[in-house]
């Protein structure tokens, strides 16, 4: 360590996040702002520095922490050359600095008691990082999580107690931008950061936000620049997030599941919605969800088979058929194409805004795509358009590709 220049391997555009000292530490960024492997280097970097430190890192929910915030800090380790100075393990998901015993503890907001009862072993808890803050939509959450970052620091220890949130601004009407963007407070530092600050995208890399900001300005301003979402023209409003149980809502008569394939690989994920459905009272309650990059077909019958739903009928995206008929193959027996007809995506729309759908918190995907889902607008009117935007609609085309089985029977099973 004593031999790394921090600049060289941390690189621009995030000096005063790097000193900042105070209690908040807000980051809303575009994607490849290097927001997440910034944090996850200075995290690395000043536990090594402040012996007594230990670091808290939340999700919503907990089983997307591994792909995420806990691959960023181990390439922080490996970045930093300091991989025999760390003990990484995956079960449970933990990291500990071995020279002092520190630890970095990861949580999911799906399971608050474990989050509420931490005892260090060595120094204090005092440092908490959430990645994709903005799929919190209670602030009371949040506020459950501040409390956390708790317990005394010793003076000459020089450690301070800090939040840091890290996000994509997607809604402009969520609670973080009023708590922590529009009333100053000299306590939070609140910034935006985009692509242009990561010198180390490529020339191909930065073609992709060139052709963005020519071809749909609305979303180079959120995607490429970092500005909040506005959320004006969004396809669906029938929708609230709710817990519920879904062993009761097993037991409802008439009840049904409805499941739903897109398929994506490089850089689109590949996205499976999970429904129950009930004509009589037309609701729709989401209840689980596949959202994953790089999915081979062989991965995606495993993963599928994992979750539960091996033997469930699922309509897939028909403009696959080769995949669909692998699927098939691989033990998915139940899967179909979806109908593609001429407006299927208009008609799949208005047959789902005939329904009220009940959210669960864990489908954190599908919240974030159904609060982002918008039509397009017309360039010279800024009107709407009856066609929706290409963006935030994997998890949209296959809630409409499991919509088709409304009104067939089909009993449920997870056997």
């Amino acid at each position: 360590m004593s031999d790394l220049y921090l600049p060289e391997i941390v690189g621009g555009g995030y000096g005063e996040f790097w000193r900042w000292r105070g209690r908040y530490r807000v980051c809303k960024g575009s994607r490849a702002s290097k927001k997440s492997k910034t944090t996850a280097l200075w995290y690395i970097v000043n536990m090594m520095k402040y012996e007594s430190a230990n670091l808290l890192v939340i999700r919503k929910v907990f089983r997307t922490l591994k792909d995420s915030c806990f691959t960023e800090l181990k390439w922080a380790i490996g970045r930093l050359g300091a991989q025999e100075l760390w003990e990484v393990k995956e079960s449970p998901l933990e990291m500990t600095y071995k020279p002092t015993g520190q630890k970095i503890y990861f949580r999911g907001l799906d399971d608050p008691l474990k989050i509420t009862s931490i005892t260090v072993e060595n120094g204090c808890l005092c440092w908490a990082w959430i990645e994709e803050a903005y799929e919190i939509s209670s602030e009371k959450d949040f506020n459950m999580l501040d409390e956390s970052i708790r317990g005394a620091i010793a003076e000459e220890s020089g450690l301070f107690k800090q939040v840091t949130l890290t996000f994509n601004p997607w809604n402009e009407r969520h609670w973080l931008k009023k708590r922590f963007f529009d009333s100053p407070d000299p306590d939070i530092l609140a910034i935006t950061t985009n692509y242009t600050c990561n010198e180390w995208l490529d020339e191909s890399d930065k073609k992709v936000f060139e052709n963005m900001k020519k071809n749909d300005p609305r979303r180079y301003r959120v995607a490429g620049l970092g500005d909040w979402g506005i959320t004006e023209g969004l396809v669906y409003e029938n929708w609230e997030e709710k817990a519920f149980d879904l062993e009761e809502i097993k037991k409802l008569p008439n009840i049904k599941t409805i499941f739903g394939l897109d398929f994506g690989y490089t850089n689109d994920p590949t996205a499976l919605f999970c429904g129950m459905a009930d004509q009589g009272t037309r609701t729709v309650w989401v209840f689980d969800e596949m959202y994953k990059k790089g999915m081979s077909n062989e991965a995606i019958a495993r993963e599928v088979t994992e979750m539960g739903y091996g033997k469930e009928r699922i309509r897939a995206d028909a403009a696959e058929p080769k995949s669909i008929d692998r699927l098939y193959d691989l033990g998915l027996t139940r899967i179909r194409r979806a109908d593609k007809g001429r407006d299927s995506v208009n008609n799949g729309i208005d047959l789902i805004r005939g329904y009220r759908l009940i959210i669960h918190p864990k489908c954190v995907n599908f919240l974030t795509e159904i609060s982002n889902y918008t039509w397009k607008t017309d360039r010279a009117t800024g009107k709407c358009l009856n066609v929706p935007n290409g963006e935030f609609d994997h998890l949209m085309d296959a809630m409409r590709y499991a919509a088709e089985d409304l009104g067939k029977p089909d009993p449920y099973s997870f056997e």
